[in-house]
């Protein structure tokens, strides 16, 4: 895991150096291209971990795994068009609770079953809230596109605030708690403060890509390797790779089929929010399904 974070942190600079020598055109490319390889990727085996999980239960077959997932998100899909708004809440709170989760899953042993979930989302909060304060207008516009709804002011600073207090007090309970250092909370300030940076100075999709693929989906795809093959080898990053391609591959297309059949109606960038959302419930009760067996052996 430490080397993961070494990893996320070189990777970030990396990015917070692009964002200050590429335009904002070149800036969408890579974060497109970033979003479809190793995020597209890290959700691609999504089937393969449900199989998994079904067998310990000995519940569904493959082939009834796949019809519920596609199902579920197709029925996300429609929620988008017929109650966007609601959708797009829903959205938003779900991912900030998932990326807490990843985040910090490993850090908490016989943690609280109420303040444990809190902090997960709490501090996802603070990550999105973070990401639109410096993206203002764009979010605004995406929430427009979407919903229908002209909003003058997101409120993003108390919301900031607020969250960021809820998340900081959160976790001094939990660590005094557990009877567990302060020193991973010093350190996540320091990353907080880096992704700050990086938002501050990249476009909504760049700054997004960064978090969502070195801090987010590199730390789960490697989660999800050892829960399937037993360890993070580099044998097991091939498999893990071949048996994900298909998915991947459907995953592409469906964002081409998505992109042809609605680009005259919304941005390239908005519809690509919401093909995201739409994989992401599935996604996140997978992960969350995954982390929760973890724990039971």
């Amino acid at each position: 895991m430490y080397k993961i974070q070494e990893i996320s942190i070189v990777a970030s600079f990396l990015g917070l150096w692009i964002s200050t020598h590429f335009s904002g055109d070149s800036e969408l490319l890579l974060g497109f291209a970033l979003i479809l390889s190793f995020g597209m990727l890290h959700g691609a085996n999504d089937i393969l971990l449900l199989h998994k999980l079904a067998l310990h239960k000995k519940t569904f077959s493959l082939p009834a795994i796949l019809i519920r997932y596609i199902l579920s998100i197709l029925l996300v899909a429609v929620l988008f068009y017929v109650l966007p708004t609601t959708a797009l809440l829903g959205f938003l709170l779900y991912s900030a609770y998932h990326f807490g989760e990843q985040h910090w899953h490993s850090h908490w042993s016989n943690a609280s079953k109420t303040l444990t979930p809190l902090f997960y989302f709490l501090y996802g909060m603070c990550v999105l809230c973070l990401l639109f304060l410096f993206n203002d207008s764009e979010v605004k516009n995406i929430v427009f596109e979407i919903t229908k709804q002209q909003i003058n002011n997101l409120h993003i600073e108390p919301l900031l605030l607020g969250f960021g207090v809820a998340t900081v007090t959160t976790y001094l309970v939990l660590a005094y708690a557990q009877k567990t250092s302060f020193k991973k909370g010093l350190k996540e300030l320091f990353f907080i403060g880096l992704l700050a940076l990086i938002f501050k100075s990249s476009s909504l999709i760049w700054g997004f890509a960064i978090y969502f693929i070195f801090w987010h989906s590199i730390p789960s795809l490697f989660d999800q390797i050892s829960y399937l093959y037993g360890n993070t080898s580099f044998k097991n990053l091939t498999k893990y790779c071949k048996a994900a391609f298909p998915y991947w591959l459907v995953s592409i297309i469906g964002v081409a089929v998505f992109y042809f059949y609605f680009a005259n109606e919304k941005q390239f960038s908005t519809l690509f929010f919401c093909f995201i959302a739409a994989v992401t419930f599935p996604h996140a009760f997978v992960m969350k399904s995954m982390f929760s067996k973890n724990k039971s052996h």
